[in-house]
């Protein structure tokens, strides 16, 4: 199994405010889906509630410390682990799975992720409550990029980044 991260950082690594994202990119959204679609998303609680509803067309799995969360069309584990041993015994080796978010769950995972797809977003917020891991330049090597101008309904310009953790 493929463990990817997939988020959307701004110059400072910002990614929310009272956990809700701090920009309207509508092209990162459609990269996002792009790539998700037909993969398993991890998310924690936090993120699921932003969300509202399981992403369609898509795994849905929530990791949460709270048992008595439940939802419809949602898959909860309880721990890192209990996540590990359930994509271990329902994927195949070179399946992808992506975590989505948020701040608390990308620092737990980007020790055992594999790739990064990350949108650098061209903006700064102060006002920024949740921030994602710095990335070790000598641990991830950059793979590809895909420049954005900002146009008439992306405000940001935004680089699509994908990186390969380093052997």
């Amino acid at each position: 199994m493929i463990l990817s991260i997939i988020s959307a950082i701004a110059n400072n690594n910002e990614i929310g405010r009272r956990n809700e994202l701090l920009w309207d990119l509508p092209i990162d959204m459609k990269h996002f889906k792009e790539i998700t679609t037909g993969h398993p998303i991890i998310m924690g609680q936090k993120t699921f509630e932003s969300i509202g509803r399981p992403l369609p067309n898509r795994r849905n799995i929530v990791i949460t410390l709270d048992e008595t969360f439940k939802k419809d069309g949602v898959e909860i584990v309880y721990s890192i682990d209990e996540m590990d041993l359930l994509l271990k015994n329902t994927m195949k080796e070179n399946e992808e799975a992506f975590i989505i978010g948020g701040g608390q769950i990308y620092k737990l995972f980007i020790y055992k992720a594999d790739k990064l797809y990350i949108t650098h977003v061209n903006a700064e917020f102060s006002d920024a409550d949740t921030y994602f891991p710095i990335i070790d330049t000598n641990k991830w090597e950059k793979i590809s990029e895909d420049k954005h101008s900002r146009d008439e309904k992306n405000i940001y310009d935004c680089n699509f980044v994908v990186y390969k953790k380093m052997l």
